[in-house]
């Protein structure tokens, strides 16, 4: 993009704003008050002649010396006339002359014509407080982010003097503002014709500015014949354009034409600048200061227009007057078509502009003015009836809101009451009479942020109801005629008269008027007509919290008057947001956190654009695999191709380019195995040098070797290996022999993979004949979780380049040191910062400025932290809120003002283990950094830093595999020691299973209840940022039903897994208890085989993925994502009291489980192990007998030999030749083993009595040793419950 946008801005510069601001041409900041006349100055009150309006010049003492408000006034402000349309650029304010009153704070609102007001705003939407004075002569000058261009500036004072009063003299900065104008009514339009019958550009700016009161019309049009067109046009309050080059492509007609769109709310009386810019097929929409990036559809690179474009409207071609479209009503300022003053031609009558309708060239809109209902508790505007109270009553206005609930107007008549309210988003009419009531409802949404007009009329015994062009609703009265009692409540009532179960309105009214008499808004404000609580007139202030979209990855945004929230469902992505992803990093992160075998969804950048791709993870080996198939896996013979016409397959990986391109990017290592058998067809050997076979790679260039680490040239392994069959070729088939032969490589080199498409081309010739073979891409490794850099000296620190702007940051890694303090972090700018450090022994900062002011987020551990031990940061900010979470402890969060909803703007660079002002440097290891999603080489950098060395010495600070199975590594002075606590499995390196044989009456319940009640829910939750479960157990039974594992929650909701009647594996999920559970079955086989079967269910949000064994896999989609609420209990076998329904979950509850449960595991509870090693804990519940056993072990291994058995293919051939070659020395060793047996016996039953004797001691020695194996797990139940997810990654491994 950087060519085309570099291009697009030097047009732009040239050629789209000439003459459109004259702040752009010379120095605009003179002063604009000064010379103003007295008639120029209004405000809302005076406290006394000598402090009116027009006193209130800078350093002026006029008067009394300024302008002050009378004591009553609720809102004061000051107003201005600059005569003619400015460009301001800065404003400066000063306190009365010599006295105690002066402003110190206040907001600034512009307006064209002195009735509809707008605030002034950051460029990112935040409302601007100006600073004040502290004194009464100092004079405080506020330079605009971006100027504004206004003929009526008001000053609202916010704050002000406590000891004195409201005092202001102020100054206004900038120069006049010259523009070409045109107002269109909305029938009009203007047409501008080419010197030929059409015109193709390459490149095209179109810049104007807009204003309207409509929400739709048409400002720009042109198309061609070949099916090129662009559209400009507001539709619904928002600004979409439609771009199209050449759409004369069959598969593309017909298509519907898809527009981009930018802003919202467009249709508020206020301008607004577009700005379009395009090189071949990119664009850059540009609406005010927000951007959109886009390259449009079709084949061509130019846009070809056929006779005209048309500014305002569609004309129908041979009928004047007639549009296709509804045309734009309002006014279009400085319209510039490349370079073209489009409206100055206009105006001088030039033959190349043709005018349609009535175009005139000033802009005489009428402005309506607006009123904010602020609050949603206590705002209201009460006026009087205007027509005698026997004659019933009308009432008209339209509305704009976001709210789904609210009271728009409430009318006393009598005994009786109408409510006009907004209920579930819709409009509600409601009559109350003697304690019944009656309603209608048009089938309407209107809190869309659009205006909504209401026409309320009653008139003796109807009521009517008209909303927009809706057909109109009707109350009947049977009763009494109607009357009015004089009195309209509108946006909400005063406490003591009516009583209403609907919130205040909270929104902007319009064009109200009662019983016909338009309400003057100048009265109301007065104190002249009706009363009034918490509104804002002449403004409307709705804001579009969703335009642009603050919500990423495809979250949906909804909105209040006041806030936004972010629907995350189905986009694997969580937060308030929709920024953290859900999915792990890789699949060694998987099993970090307990995974096994299976597929995965993967993120490999995290909170990055890329999203997650599928994946299967292989955990069996020491090494873990990630392996991504393609949809042509299988061998695949070749009919015929020749050079002219190859045989040609593309390989979709089911991910993006981009995708597969960060999992290869951050694997250690990758490769991809191809085959190609042949007869008589070559890969490579031709008389030129140019290949007969090639394939592309994951960037689409071409490769021409076949196999080999390093890239080569028309080579394949055999050659490489000095093994080809004819060592005069560097491939085995280009000897083009008349037998099959076969080239087998295996590609390597990463940059390369993976394998994107395959071309042959020499099955051309008689005879000739191939087989090919592309493996998955298969990789291990992930490079980033063991990035790490020691820091040992506190001046050092490493620096990276700046991330791009973002509406959401974070930044995640691990530390270890020994020192009390240091920063971790820190990027400093102007006026926004971010830095996280160890501020204390025990405690963990964040601390950052987005614009609205310093804030601090700390998290005390009760633990110290520098303790040498590895230990989880992770900070988040987005517009919404700031959070900071470490290790497993409860995260922070603080939540952004409503008017403050402003992102980190950082373009300075990244300190890692230091700041700039070399103080407070990091002592120790820093691992795993990443930002916003990318992975930080720290290493590559420490290599080349003084004070920063490369890794992090100790045990437990490699990738190696010290402690298994979920096992923490924790560092000792003399070595290390393995944390089983989160584990399954128990022993020294956490690789010794735990089973427990249990028979009909054998029950084991772990029971959530105070005080361990809120952490272990929290910690049963693997991520309490979302839904997730991760169950994991083994199990040999022979009966069924059986109930293997249920867990119930205090809200009745449940998750069961039973084997049903014949054996099939059942998964019931009941989430929603109006609904029925839902249930699954990932097999129908009989698993009451006497074998031992593997088990693992896995959700993230609606999304159960279940693994069962080695070879079946599943993944179902549940109908709710909600989270299990308050986990009750768990439990394994029967089940005492089962209150659910189904009648086979009942039996199987009722008949509970026979049989061997092994390696049983509940997100981070390991209920085997609570049992044995808690067995007086309140929390654990045991009915029946329990026996440890090692009766899964045992079954594992019996089940591993008949696994290699049954393998498939070659693989399967060569294990049954093994075996084959086993049996006999098996039966060998048999006949040993039996006459060596025959003798231990014997010796045996000597020992026997010696033994008996010390049965005791061993009991308790077996006791005591037990109790030492599962110590950790019990110190683990007593302190806390269980730790987050990512706890378990501070040092692990599977």
């Amino acid at each position: 993009m950087r060519g085309p946008t570099l291009t697009l801005a030097l047009c732009a510069t040239l050629c789209a704003f000439c003459g459109a601001s004259a702040a752009n041409s010379y120095n605009c900041h003179g002063p604009l008050v000064s010379a103003l006349p007295r008639s120029s100055f209004q405000s809302s009150s005076q406290s006394s002649v000598g402090y009116a309006a027009h006193n209130a010049k800078l350093h002026r003492r006029d008067g009394a010396g300024g302008w002050s408000p009378a004591a009553s006034d609720k809102e004061p402000w000051l107003q201005l006339d600059l005569r003619e349309q400015m460009e301001v650029t800065a404003v400066a304010t000063q306190g009365c002359y010599d006295s105690w009153d002066w402003v110190g704070a206040y907001l600034l609102l512009y307006s064209d014509t002195g009735r509809s007001w707008r605030r002034y705003r950051h460029d990112d939407g935040g409302t601007e407080r100006f600073v004040g004075n502290v004194n009464s002569e100092g004079v405080v000058q506020n330079k605009m982010s971006h100027s504004v261009r206004a003929r009526y500036l008001r000053f609202v004072p916010l704050d002000w003097n406590p000891s004195g009063w409201i005092g202001l003299r102020v100054e206004v900065y900038g120069c006049s503002y010259k523009s070409y104008v045109a107002d269109f009514d909305g029938r009009s339009s203007l047409l501008y014709r080419f010197n030929q019958k059409s015109t193709s550009t390459v490149k095209d700016v179109i810049s104007l500015l807009f204003k309207s009161q409509r929400a739709d019309g048409v400002l720009l049009h042109g198309e061609g014949q070949r099916g090129d067109y662009i559209t400009l046009e507001l539709h619904r309050g928002k600004l979409d354009l439609y771009l199209n080059l050449d759409d004369s492509h069959p598969s593309s007609s017909g298509s519907p034409r898809v527009a981009v769109t930018v802003g919202s709310l467009l249709d508020d009386q206020r301008w607004h600048a577009v700005h379009v810019e395009r090189f071949n097929t990119h664009v850059n929409l540009t609406l005010d200061s927000h951007t959109r990036h886009f390259q449009t559809r079709g084949e061509a690179h130019s846009l070809e227009v056929d006779y005209e474009l048309s500014f305002g409207g569609i004309p129908l071609p041979g009928k004047p007057g007639t549009f296709l479209r509804k045309n734009f009503h309002g006014c279009v300022e400085n319209l510039y078509y490349n370079g073209i003053n489009v409206i100055d031609l206009a105006k001088r009558r030039k033959p190349q502009i043709h005018s349609v309708g009535n175009v005139t060239f000033s802009c005489s809109q009428s402005q309506l003015v607006a009123c904010t209902f602020l609050s949603a508790n206590s705002s209201f505007l009460t006026l009087p009836s205007a027509a005698a109270a026997s004659s019933g009553f009308s009432a008209r206005f339209q509305f704009r809101t976001w709210n789904p609930e609210g009271l728009l107007l409430s009318v006393p008549l009598g005994p009786r009451r109408v409510q006009l309210h907004i209920r579930k988003r819709r409009l509600h009419l409601t009559l109350h009479a003697s304690g019944r009531k009656s309603e209608v409802s048009p089938d309407y949404t209107v809190n869309d942020g659009l205006w909504h007009s209401v026409s309320l009329e009653a008139r003796r015994f109807l009521i009517s109801l008209k909303l927009d062009s809706e057909p109109s609703s009707q109350i009947e009265v049977s009763a009494l005629p109607l009357e009015s009692k004089g009195t309209f409540h509108f946006g909400g009532c005063p406490a003591t008269d009516c009583h209403s179960s609907s919130p205040s309105f909270q929104g902007c009214m319009r064009l109200i008027s009662v019983d016909g008499q338009p309400v003057n808004h100048s009265r109301v404000q007065q104190g002249m007509l009706g009363n009034f609580n918490h509104l804002h007139f002449d403004t409307c202030t709705i804001t579009d919290r969703c335009a642009p979209n603050k919500c990423e990855h495809g979250g949906v945004c909804s909105q209040t008057w006041s806030s936004f929230s972010c629907d995350c469902s189905g986009t694997g992505y969580s937060g308030a947001t929709c920024h953290d992803s859900v999915y792990e990093s890789s699949c060694e992160a998987y099993k970090l956190i307990g995974g096994s075998s299976g597929f995965y969804a993967i993120d490999p950048d995290g909170s990055g654009p890329l999203g997650a791709a599928q994946a299967y993870c292989n955990m069996t080996e020491e090494k873990v695999w990630t392996v991504l198939a393609h949809n042509s896996t299988s061998p695949v013979r070749v009919q015929a191709s020749t050079l002219q016409a190859p045989h040609v397959v593309a390989l979709d990986y089911g991910a993006s380019a981009a995708q597969l391109q960060a999992i290869v990017s951050r694997s250690e290592h990758c490769q991809q195995e191809v085959v190609y058998s042949c007869k008589r067809s070559r890969l490579f050997n031709t008389k030129d040098g140019s290949p007969l076979s090639w394939w592309l790679d994951g960037r689409g260039e071409k490769r021409s070797y076949w196999g080999g680490f390093l890239p080569g040239i028309q080579q394949c392994s055999c050659s490489l290996e000095e093994k080809c069959v004819d060592m005069n070729y560097f491939c085995n088939c280009d000897a083009d022999a008349d037998s099959w032969s076969n080239d087998t490589g295996v590609l390597s080199y990463k940059d390369h993979l993976p394998l994107s498409q395959l071309v042959i081309g020499d099955i051309g010739r008689a005879g000739s004949q191939a087989v090919y073979h592309v493996g998955p891409l298969r990789c291990y490794g992930d490079r980033s979780l063991w990035n790490a850099a020691t820091f040992y000296q506190e001046s050092s620190y490493l620096y990276f380049p700046a991330s791009p702007p973002s509406p959401a940051s974070d930044i995640s890694f691990y530390f270890k040191t020994s020192a009390p303090s240091g920063v971790f972090v820190e990027s400093l700018d102007l006026k926004d910062f971010v830095r996280v450090e160890l501020s204390s022994p025990s405690t963990v900062s964040f601390s950052f400025d987005a614009g609205s002011g310093a804030a601090v987020l700390s998290v005390k551990s009760h633990v110290p932290l520098n303790d040498r031990q590895w230990h989880h940061v992770r900070a988040d900010h987005n517009v919404k809120e700031a959070s900071l979470q470490v290790d497993q402890l409860p995260a922070r969060f603080l939540a952004a003002a409503a008017d403050r909803q402003l992102p980190l703007k950082l373009s300075s660079q990244l300190f890692v283990g230091g700041t700039t002002s070399l103080q407070r440097g990091f002592l120790g290891c820093v691992r795993s950094l990443m930002v916003n999603g990318r992975s930080l080489d720290l290493e590559e950098r420490a290599k080349m830093t003084p004070g920063v060395s490369a890794g992090c010495p100790g045990y437990c600070s490699g990738s190696s595999s010290l402690c298994h199975n979920r096992g923490r590594c924790i560092e000792k002075s003399n070595g290390y020691v393995c944390d089983c606590s989160q584990s399954a499995y128990a022993g020294t390196s956490c690789n010794q299973e735990v089973s427990v044989s249990f028979d009909k009456e054998s029950s084991l319940t772990y029971t959530l209840q105070e005080p361990f009640s809120v952490m272990l829910n929290k910690s049963l939750r693997a991520d309490s940022s979302r839904a997730r479960e991760d169950v994991s157990f083994s199990f040999i039974t022979s009966r069924c039903p059986a109930m293997l594992l249920s867990v119930s929650t205090l809200s009745r909701q449940y998750v069961a897994v039973i084997l049903a009647r014949n054996g099939s594996l059942q998964i019931w999920y009941h989430l929603q208890t109006d609904r029925k559970p839902e249930v699954f079955c990932p097999a129908s086989a009989n698993l009451a085989d006497g074998r031992l079967h593997r088990v693992r269910i896995h959700r993230v949000e609606n999304k159960i993925y279940v693994q069962l064994d080695q070879d079946i896999h599943r993944k179902y989609t549940l109908t709710s994502d909600g989270e299990l609420v308050l986990i009750r209990t768990l439990t394994l076998g029967r089940v005492l009291r089962w209150e659910a329904s189904g009648e086979e979950l009942r039996e199987a509850a009722d008949q509970g489980f026979v049989g061997c449960l092994s390696l049983v595991q509940f997100n981070k509870v390991a209920l085997l192990k609570a049992a044995l090693t808690n067995p007086g804990s309140s929390l654990v519940s045991v009915h029946g007998p329990l026996l440890q056993s090692n009766c899964g072990a045992l079954a594992d291994s019996s089940s591993r030999s008949l696994t290699d058995q049954t393998l498939p293919g070659k693989e399967g051939k060569k294990h049954r030749d093994a075996h084959n070659d086993v049996a006999l020395i098996a039966g060998v060793v048999a006949a040993a083993v039996f006459i060596g047996a025959c003798a231990v016996a014997a010796a045996t039953r000597l020992l026997y009595q010696r033994r008996q004797s010390r049965g005791s001691e061993v009991k308790r020695e077996g006791a005591a040793s037990a109790g030492a194996v599962y110590t950790d797990y019990r110190t683990e139940m007593r302190t806390h419950a269980a730790a987050s997810v990512r706890d378990n990654v501070k040092e692990y491994y599977i």
